[in-house]
């Protein structure tokens, strides 16, 4: 299962946004496990282990810190493995690691997620993107790139060249452009609510794996309302390290955990209307869906860096449309635009192409008043085993309407069952064409295929609009020409 995925999932299941470290630090053992003579480590595994069992049903991740096993020798690498084992396989597990040597990151991501099984790691980031690519290639798994720490001395660097742009922020900027939102989160460290604040400003849309919030002084509500987005998540909270030597720990992490979820309730609160985009750009000669283009990027539907793919080659660009119908403005826009294509065709119904498409086809649907059917991604072995859900007449022609063209697979498979269960199928309406000659290869089949906007033209606008660097968009242009 995907770390993000599993994640939320036990956020869910836990109704928790609270991580635990599991660090065999000896200072913290509680006498009740350090009476074992010479057996340190005996004490800890148990130690280690009771913890576990006491808090699985109150946290959604565990965090063993690798230096502290690493200073144990060769019998803590041992504990290390042996306590990872004893996390419930629903729990993720983020290995505190700060990575920082380029040299090793591919053996060493072999490692931790091939033979631990851990399922998201933090590194620093100073070496650039290619000490993180090798951690990105493996699917399904995550990393956490360290942007700031609580340490007073360290901030001589992460405040240059000032404070008004610091280092710090501009990691977590660069950070962005180096995997997804479900590959890339970001550690924070601080005491700081502003920093916590304006880093989610920066990246809205990014886990973030916070610590040093139990220091002294720093406020705990304001550091979790700063921190989290308005969805009442998007941030870790550790557990005071000092709870875990406790007769019952699981009573202060209980009790942490419920004064959580009630300034989780009131961010929400705050924050359950929508806000209002509104463009800042003024041209003479603006492109026809230039608000639409904008708000797509404003809100982390396009996204240009440097992205690492499955196969381990880097993209310049990510498109992630799943996010359009979170926002009910962009959502509404994007319909519009939708139904200006389907304007001219000719068509009884509208099919839409799970999953990414039905939420756009069930609006359309509503929109233009035409009934809905889909083509199902499988057919169940059971009930009605029908290919196609909803009513339709044999004869009558359906307009498909799918996200994206990539290579139109998709899209010509959902047709082709519409096809085979006695339907017309004329025409393809797509908002984002990725280009590269998808539309002839629909033609040669038999189809038309109309889009909203094209992946160049999209990357065009923001170019002008000043949204994109030159280099980004050289970036791009280089790709898509080849």
């Amino acid at each position: 299962m995907h770390f993000s995925h599993k994640l939320e999932a036990a956020m869910t299941r836990n109704a928790s946004l609270l991580v635990v470290g599991l660090d065999p630090n000896p200072e913290l053992l509680p006498a009740r496990f350090g009476d074992r003579g010479d057996n340190l480590i005996g004490g800890l595994r148990d130690w280690l282990q009771s913890v576990i069992a006491e808090t699985a049903d109150l946290v959604c991740a565990y965090k063993p810190t690798l230096s502290f096993y690493v200073a144990l020798g060769a019998p803590g690498m041992i504990l290390l493995q042996e306590t990872i084992a004893a996390i419930p396989s629903h729990l993720p597990i983020i290995l505190d690691a700060k990575h920082s040597d380029l040299n090793t990151s591919t053996c060493f991501a072999q490692t931790v997620f091939e033979q631990w099984q851990v399922d998201a790691i933090t590194v620093n980031p100073y070496s650039g993107q290619d000490q993180v690519a090798p951690f990105l290639v493996h699917t399904g798994k995550a990393v956490f790139v360290l942007c700031s720490t609580a340490n007073p001395t360290a901030a001589t660097l992460q405040h240059y060249p000032s404070t008004q742009s610091p280092l710090s922020m501009h990691v977590v900027q660069v950070a962005r452009t180096w995997g997804t939102t479900e590959q890339v989160g970001l550690e924070v460290g601080t005491t700081a609510p502003d920093v916590l604040q304006s880093i989610r400003a920066i990246a809205p849309e990014r886990l973030i794996l916070a610590r040093s919030l139990w220091q002294e002084g720093a406020d705990l509500t304001q550091l979790v309302t700063a921190g989290l987005n308005t969805d009442g998540a998007g941030l870790l909270i550790p557990i005071p390290p000092d709870w875990l030597s406790c007769e019952q720990p699981s009573e202060p992490i209980r009790s942490l955990r419920a004064s959580v979820n009630q300034m989780r309730d009131q961010v929400v609160r705050e924050g359950s209307t929508c806000g209002l985009w509104v463009s800042d750009i003024c041209t003479l000669a603006p492109h026809p869906q230039l608000d639409l283009i904008l708000q797509l990027f404003d809100v982390g539907c396009i996204l240009f860096g440097e992205f690492v793919q499955a196969s381990g080659a880097i993209f310049p660009y990510y498109i992630d449309l799943r996010k359009i119908i979170s926002n009910p403005q962009l959502f509404h826009q994007v319909l519009n635009a939708y139904a200006e294509r389907l304007k001219p065709l000719e068509f009884d119904r509208i099919a839409g192409i799970p999953y990414g498409s039905l939420p756009t086809a069930t609006g359309l649907s509503l929109r233009l008043n035409r009934p809905m059917i889909f083509p199902r991604k499988e057919v169940k072995a059971h009930g009605t085993r029908r290919a196609i859900e909803g009513h339709f007449e044999l004869g009558e022609r359906v307009v498909v309407v799918d996200d994206i063209l990539i290579s139109g697979k998709s899209a010509m498979e959902g047709a082709g069952k519409l096809q085979a269960a006695g339907l017309q199928v004329h025409d393809i309406v797509v908002l984002l064409d990725h280009e590269q000659g998808v539309k002839d290869r629909l033609e040669g089949n038999g189809y038309r295929a109309h889009s909203v906007l094209a992946l160049s033209e999209l990357t065009e606008t923001l170019y002008q609009a000043g949204r994109i660097t030159e280099k980004q968009y050289n970036a791009f242009t280089e790709t898509v020409g080849k």
